[in-house]
């Protein structure tokens, strides 16, 4: 499908066998190039959202929209060539370079029964230059540390081309210099390519650079809308649970902490 594409999430829940929900009623938009962020204490339902959000778990109800074309409707091939995810982590016990494991995210855009060609590897390569990674290229997946790995693994999703990008806690293993590099990096790709992107976050510091700033608490939505709405002090009490919780506006950073 051709064209810029709105991603849509309609009233979500979700529950784990017969348990409760963990995420119930849930809704957000995602415009083309638009930066969202999801917010929540441990065991508010985020990941289990993003997972939605990435086809990984059907929702018990509600409806995810891509285009206005139902999810689950999509060709999965096509669809991959549209959104791209980044889990929190990737195991793998077989040494592979990690320019090969960047490739694997060319398969959307491969010809059937062909390997990848010169083509695959120079977008492969620039993922990988995206992601501040190009270092690792010749490396075994198996013996880089876990915020090298988390570079690759987002290369691998880059290397997608999607015009969606779905991340889930993709600075949990990166340190403050590759954490900067990342939000660089999201913020070029929405000017060059019109990119958007969910990202379940921690880092309450990260999220204050992003468009839209989603609060969930005991799975559902607690708070939504700019970084100045959400990041108040009096909403983040209330998402957190915390009445310690403090933030303070500098400039165009919005600083959070919590009283001990």
């Amino acid at each position: 499908m051709s064209g810029p594409l709105t991603f849509e999430a309609r009233n979500l829940s979700y529950a784990y066998g017969g348990g409760p929900l963990v995420v119930n009623g849930v809704s957000l938009t995602a415009a083309p190039g638009t930066m969202t962020a999801v917010i929540g204490s441990n065991g508010s339902g985020k990941s289990t959202l993003i997972r939605m959000l990435a086809g990984l778990l059907k929702p018990r109800s509600g409806s995810i929209l891509l285009g206005g074309v139902a999810l689950d409707a999509w060709e999965p091939r096509l669809r991959a060539r549209e959104i791209a995810y980044v889990p929190q982590s990737t195991a793998t016990v077989f040494p592979f370079p990690a320019i090969d494991l960047v490739l694997s995210g060319r398969a959307p855009h491969a010809v059937r029964f062909r390997f990848e060609g010169g083509h695959d590897t120079e977008k492969a390569m620039e993922a990988l230059e995206l992601a501040d990674a190009a270092h690792l290229a010749s490396r075994p997946f198996t013996s880089l540390s876990g915020g090298e790995r988390q570079m690759v693994i987002l290369a691998r999703a880059l290397a997608q081309e999607p015009r969606l990008l779905l991340l889930d806690e993709p600075s949990s293993s990166l340190d403050l210099k590759h954490r900067a590099a990342l939000i660089r990096t999201l913020m070029e790709l929405r000017r060059t390519r019109n990119l958007s992107a969910i990202m379940v976050t921690h880092d309450i510091q990260m999220a204050g650079a992003f468009d839209r700033i989603v609060a969930l608490r005991c799975g559902e939505v607690a708070a939504s809308g700019t970084p100045d709405e959400v990041l108040s002090e009096p909403r983040l009490r209330d998402v957190y649970d915390d009445p310690n919780v403090r933030s303070r506006r500098i400039g165009n950073q919005t600083l959070v902490w919590a009283d001990l």
